[in-house]
């Protein structure tokens, strides 16, 4: 992945180009908050936001987009199936629920966000029927390991073409990062700066003051410079600036490998294998 700005892309298995850093909006309140969040990163260059139905806040996304007056082809919006309609075989009727609280007559990526045990086969025949409709112009998969890919693999007409998963130094995963980069499945990070606790790890405060940069800074570059789309939340103006601030500096093939040894496979949130909701 050629690493240029914060407009760079990195182009999926169809040949859509998806911006390797954007917006994440978890947990960020419907209304004003996200709304706000939305409109300071489009006004800082940001054009990838992701949202997802279970967030609650598809509605502000849509609202603080259209206010923008960006074009709607130089964004590119993600959203995702929750579990519930997997569950109820409603996975067409939440993406277009999806779709009109979005305001948008497409999403650039949709995606099933979690591998739902003895559904998510089905649910991806109908990713493939959204993404042939055209209302999705690239679709994906959200918190599955190799083996939900495997299962996925022999089923499907259209393989995935993102796995967003979490993803920071606690929990690199690398051979899953392997397994999806060797299939051309662009491998996304959620979580990546470990709910702040980046600022804690002595490493990262080493970095920052040898590099000159945050430690949030330097943990998003890291992501970056392993080939992984990055989703930092914020909902403060100038974090959402500073976490943008990565592209004039570049982590030593060694400082990138130390950072990697931290790894000791701790999750912050749920395993795809174990959780209940």
């Amino acid at each position: 992945m050629i690493i240029s700005d914060l407009k760079g892309t990195i182009p999926l298995a169809n040949g859509v180009e998806m911006p390797y850093f954007g917006l994440g909006v978890f947990k960020t309140h419907e209304g004003t908050e996200v709304e706000n969040s939305v409109k300071w990163a489009l006004e800082s260059g940001y054009r990838h936001i992701d949202t997802a139905a279970i967030y609650m806040n598809e509605r502000g996304v849509g609202k603080a987009v259209k206010a923008s007056g960006i074009a709607r082809n130089e964004l590119f919006i993600t959203t995702k199936a929750w579990n519930e309609n997997q569950r109820n075989d409603t996975v067409m009727e939440g993406f277009e629920e999806s779709l009109r609280l979005l305001q948008t007559e497409y999403v650039d990526l949709y995606l099933i966000h979690w591998p739902v045990k003895e559904k998510y086969t089905k649910t991806w025949k109908v990713m493939e029927e959204i993404y042939r409709s055209g209302r999705a112009r690239a679709i994906g998969v959200s918190n599955f390991l190799q083996h939900h890919l495997e299962e996925l693999f022999p089923i499907a007409g259209i393989m995935p073409m993102v796995n967003q998963v979490e993803c920071h130094p606690y929990l690199v995963q690398q051979p899953l990062i392997d397994f999806c980069q060797s299939r051309n499945i662009v491998y996304e990070a959620w979580s990546p700066i470990m709910r702040g606790k980046v600022n804690d790890i002595p490493l990262f405060r080493e970095l920052s003051l040898k590099y000159k940069k945050t430690p949030v800074q330097v943990v998003l570059r890291w992501d970056l410079q392993k080939g992984i789309v990055t989703i930092p939340k914020s909902v403060h103006l100038e974090r959402i600036h500073s976490n943008a601030d990565i592209f004039d500096f570049e982590l030593s093939a060694e400082d990138i490998r130390r950072i990697d040894a931290l790894d000791k496979n701790e999750r912050f949130g749920s395993h795809p294998d174990t959780f209940t909701f």
